[in-house]
């Protein structure tokens, strides 16, 4: 219910609506006519297609940057993963969760192609409200440490390696999926984090 959102946010159900229309136009979100939106609930075969979409899209997207990554590029990579580790080591919720999806946009940022990172942004929130609804079991730790190797893999311009564990951690991932939904409680969930 939008006033619900708004009451949660303090803000004017204006700017909820305007929000929830961004949300359904990015799947998030199901708008149904006199009934109100809905946050959407994709089905466990959908989310086995966002994740094998994935594994296609961005192992061939780190195979691409292994062979152009810059010693730059590679500098970018190490500073990002450690504001991943501070994140991780701090247990900031929030900064991390934003770090660890942001590293896949960064990778397809740095080959330049803005509809790949477009792509790999939509994929990326699909697979958020997935890994929410399905609430995955792989620790922050873990995805950290395989970022890590996919960026040593990188640094040594090793496109079969790279792409190889970006396939390994997506696969980690899904696998860490349970496939039993819960119900998450909408306030608790928008709620911003202290």
């Amino acid at each position: 219910v939008e006033q619900q959102i708004a009451d949660v946010f303090s803000v004017s159900r204006t700017v909820v609506r305007q929000a929830l229309n961004q949300l359904s136009r990015d799947r998030l979100v199901t708008l149904e006519p006199a009934r109100g939106a809905f946050v959407a609930t994709p089905s466990v075969e959908e989310a086995r297609q966002v994740f094998e979409v994935r594994r296609m899209v961005e192992g061939g997207m780190v195979r691409a940057l292994a062979a152009c990554i810059t010693d730059a590029q590679v500098a970018q990579l190490q500073a990002h993963l450690q504001e991943e580790r501070t994140a991780v080591a701090r247990s900031d919720v929030s900064g991390r969760t934003h770090l660890l999806a942001d590293f896949h946009v960064v990778l397809a940022r740095m080959l330049g192609n803005e509809v790949l990172a477009e792509l790999v942004a939509d994929l990326l929130s699909r697979s958020q409200l997935i890994s929410l609804m399905y609430q995955s079991s792989l620790s922050a730790e873990q995805s950290q440490a395989e970022h890590d190797g996919i960026v040593a893999a990188l640094e040594r311009r090793d496109a079969r390696g790279a792409a190889r564990l970006m396939e390994q951690h997506l696969a980690s991932v899904e696998r860490n999926l349970r496939l039993d939904p819960r119900s998450p409680d909408l306030a608790a969930i928008l709620k911003p984090q202290d």
